[in-house]
């Protein structure tokens, strides 16, 4: 039997619920490649599915390897697939399964990685870069001139999202800790608000768009800051249609995978025409801890695991 190293959810719980374990190695179907990961991003995801959070809108049979998104080399191939052994690619897993040394991937999720990004950079970029882009049109096109605050702006998600509202001449408010505002401005933010030091409703009004990327309390306090006919986009809160106030609109956001898009997003990132930061770079043992890390604080663009340390 060919085994392979896995991180493993055994049961719903804390750190200790994910082991490092040897399991069989997967075969590519029709359509599938055969990735050997290099390098796979953390996502707020991980710890979600871990406590069981979203077991109702994930259903999983345990045990099961965790991960929504890799960089590798295409080891095996298919049938019927465009993808050669040694190609560079990168791409949402299309569900779970990514923490693994070798996964097989629909070969329609996957693009090529450029030849100046690494592994690392590029494991950065399949969910946070796509949904960015996703939940900031969710709602309609991005016109000039709208006023958007994103919560969460200085995790993977919002830097994209204060990148590409930028591009689209909205008036960005970007809300993070102070000591993030620097970053935040160089991404184009035009009014960060510290929300360690004061209340995001004293400086947003009037807002066309607000991007939920944290949930919570930050949720229920930003429908006061809404223009009359605007719109809040959650990725963090499946139940906000139910919870939205009367006359108000809210809407739950589920990224899709468009390996089209991400393949120009790459593009644009390995000519500088957008920034993507990783945060922290950590060793597959180091992993599990990462995954609690993401959950306990609070996150400057992506942390990524290098299969390599």
């Amino acid at each position: 039997m060919n085994n392979i190293r896995a991180l493993v959810l055994t049961e719903y719980g804390g750190p200790s619920a994910l082991k490092i374990s040897s399991i069989e190695a997967p075969v590519a179907g029709a359509g599938q490649v055969l990735v050997r990961v290099q390098a796979a991003g953390v996502n707020g995801l991980d710890w979600k599915v871990r406590e069981g959070y979203v077991r109702d809108a994930f259903p999983l049979q345990l045990p099961t390897v965790p991960g929504i998104e890799l960089a590798g080399i295409v080891e095996a191939a298919g049938a019927g697939t465009r993808l050669r052994k040694g190609d560079r690619v990168m791409g949402p897993r299309g569900g779970l399964g990514a923490y693994a040394d070798l996964v097989a991937v629909d070969e329609a999720n996957l693009c090529l990685i450029p030849e100046s990004l690494s592994f690392v950079e590029a494991a950065a970029l399949p969910v946070a870069s796509v949904a960015a882009w996703q939940s900031l049109n969710f709602a309609g096109p991005i016109q000039a001139g709208q006023r958007i605050l994103i919560h969460g702006a200085a995790g993977g998600l919002g830097g994209f999202a204060v990148q590409y509202a930028h591009q689209a001449g909205a008036v960005v408010f970007a809300a993070a800790l102070e000591e993030h505002a620097g970053y935040l401005r160089s991404l184009g933010a035009d009014h960060v608000i510290a929300y360690d030091k004061e209340q995001f409703e004293a400086s947003a009004r009037d807002i066309d768009l607000v991007l939920d990327y944290v949930g919570g309390e930050v949720l229920n306090r930003s429908w006061s800051v809404l223009a009359e006919d605007g719109v809040i986009v959650s990725t963090a809160s499946p139940a906000i249609q139910a919870s939205t106030p009367a006359g108000r609109r809210g809407l739950w956001f589920m990224n899709t995978s468009d390996a089209a898009r991400l393949q120009a997003i790459a593009e644009d990132v390995a000519h500088g025409r957008l920034q993507s930061k990783v945060g922290a770079v950590v060793s597959f043992d180091e992993l599990p801890a990462a995954i609690e890390r993401n959950r306990t604080q609070p996150q400057v663009g992506k942390t990524v695991v290098d299969f390599s340390l």
